[in-house]
């Protein structure tokens, strides 16, 4: 029998689908000795219709993993790799082992990502997922503790650490304004909205404001492209040989910012680019980006500590923000 509409379901509840006991389905849970195919399959076809997860108590009684997974949605943004080695150092003196999974190709959201690291009996999960909802992430905090890496939710059922990024976008437009830019243009992702809290629409929203602050509302331009350096390339030299005349383009990252920078050099003219995140290769002289510095590293292993403390028992929220700081390199100069 289904469980009532609102209510999770119950070990008991998937007994009853199963046709089996109470007992039979802790065993499976705890991947006890003895547990046939036959009921080992009927037990998790059961879990799957009814979207069960076993409560914290079932996993207490199976113990420990000793493995935290971590979802990623873009193996290509270099921002990223910095995140993993902070959270790999975290680690290092720890019994704990790290499980990697990407998010589903084609979509940027990784719930599904998240909910196989589950099943798989990690003992907590971080994730880089801007578009999961919240409602669904607080299920899963509900059973497995969960830390939202770049997200500014306010949920008492997760943990979330994240960048000022109204600051950095801030830091970025105050640069270029200060510079005498009056057209600057914003590369973004399709997905960005700046009704939506998530880094990039944060990053977008504040592009808007301090355009439409310096009284340059009229030179609002927002391009989106898809994620990566050679997208960003192909967005930004079709929009230069259609006849854009930007003097600046601020990127809502560093691949972007990149692929921009390739797409200017081909074009020979004097536009300023300035990225977000300080990935290692910003600041190597051949490029020269001016960027958004966030601390990827320090991120990565303070997220690690707060999934530590839910493991370990912490029940109240933590949402830590860290402060970023703008680089200016050779990528950014006055308008000609």
């Amino acid at each position: 029998m289904a469980p009532t509409p609102g209510r999770s379901a119950t070990i008991e509840d998937v007994a009853a689908a199963a046709g089996v006991s109470r007992a039979a389905v802790s065993k499976v849970l705890r991947d006890a000795y003895g547990v046939s195919d036959s009921m080992r399959e009927r037990v998790t076809a059961a879990m799957t219709e009814l979207n069960y997860r076993p409560r914290i108590a079932a996993r207490a009684m199976r113990g420990r993993t000793f493995t935290i997974g971590i979802e990623i949605p873009d193996f290509g943004n270099q921002f990223f790799t910095r995140m993993l080695n902070g959270a790999m150092r975290a680690l290092a003196d720890t019994q704990y082992q790290l499980v990697i999974a990407p998010a589903e190709a084609g979509s940027r959201h990784g719930l599904r990502a998240i909910e196989a690291l589950v099943d798989r009996q990690v003992d907590g999960v971080i994730a880089v997922s801007p578009r999961v909802t919240p409602e669904a992430l607080d299920r899963i905090a509900a059973h497995t503790p969960v830390v939202m890496f770049g997200r500014h939710d306010t949920s008492d059922a997760y943990d979330t650490v994240a960048g000022d990024d109204v600051a950095g976008a801030h830091a970025a437009m105050t640069h270029l304004l200060g510079l005498g830019h009056t057209r600057i243009t914003h590369l973004t992702l399709p997905e960005s909205d700046e009704e939506v809290p998530s880094p990039h629409g944060l990053r977008l929203r504040t592009y808007r404001t301090e355009m439409e602050r310096a009284g340059l509302a009229d030179e609002v331009v927002v391009l989106r492209t898809d994620e990566g350096q050679e997208a960003a390339y192909r967005t930004v030299r079709q929009t230069l040989e259609e006849g854009a005349q930007p003097t600046a383009i601020f990127a809502a990252h560093d691949e972007l910012a990149i692929g921009t920078l390739r797409a200017v050099a081909e074009s020979s003219r004097p536009i300023s680019v300035v990225g977000y995140d300080d990935v290692p290769i910003a600041s190597h002289p051949a490029l020269g980006l001016t960027t958004v510095d966030q601390p990827g590293d320090e991120m990565g292993a303070r997220a690690i500590q707060l999934l530590l403390e839910r493991v370990g028992g912490r029940t109240d929220a933590v949402h830590e923000v860290f402060e970023p700081h703008l680089r200016v390199r050779t990528s950014s100069r006055s308008p000609e």
